[in-house]
């Protein structure tokens, strides 16, 4: 599970309608349910997210399953694009209009396999912020050890879609 201090992750901050992914919705029961936070100033800044995996999260005895670590790379980067996102417009979080973010593409390289039984500590840069894009850079380590990086092209959701598709659904 990931866990975080007392502050407010910025997951926490998605309107109720993007609260559910899989992977960092905060009101999925069975989801991962990941936090991010800001960690650090100035050009030091990066997004953090701790995740220590469960033992059905195995891939080969002794290592995390790699579809876990692209998860995991894919929900903190979309999390960091929106922070950085309103951060570029000097914007707190909480105010209207959301702004939230659908991955665009995903690249994932492994570098070492990821040890079970450990906290993975996520470390995310927006390298490019636009007013549609942001390009999110993530890290994967174990024990202080680079195990994969990947890469997050994060599309903003226009305003009124999510409530088009909802309604679409019903």
């Amino acid at each position: 599970m990931s866990r975080g201090s007392g502050r407010k992750a910025f997951q926490q901050y998605y309107p109720e309608s993007t609260r559910t992914c899989y992977g960092c919705g905060p009101d999925n029961a069975r989801g991962y349910r990941i936090r991010s936070f800001w960690e650090g100033e100035g050009d030091d800044r990066e997004a953090v997210c701790r995740f220590t995996p469960e033992p059905f999260h195995t891939a080969v005895p002794g290592a995390v399953y790699g579809g876990l670590i692209a998860s995991l790379v894919d929900c903190h980067g979309t999390g960091t694009a929106a922070a950085a996102a309103y951060r570029a417009a000097d914007r707190a979080m909480d105010t209207l209009p959301a702004l939230r973010f659908v991955t665009g593409s995903l690249t994932v390289r492994y570098r070492r396999p990821t040890p079970m039984g450990v906290e993975l500590v996520l470390r995310a840069r927006a390298v490019e912020v636009a007013e549609r894009k942001v390009r999110v850079a993530v890290r994967v380590l174990a024990e202080d050890v680079l195990t994969a990086e990947g890469e997050v092209l994060a599309v903003r959701i226009p305003e009124g879609w999510l409530e088009r598709l909802s309604a679409r659904g019903s």
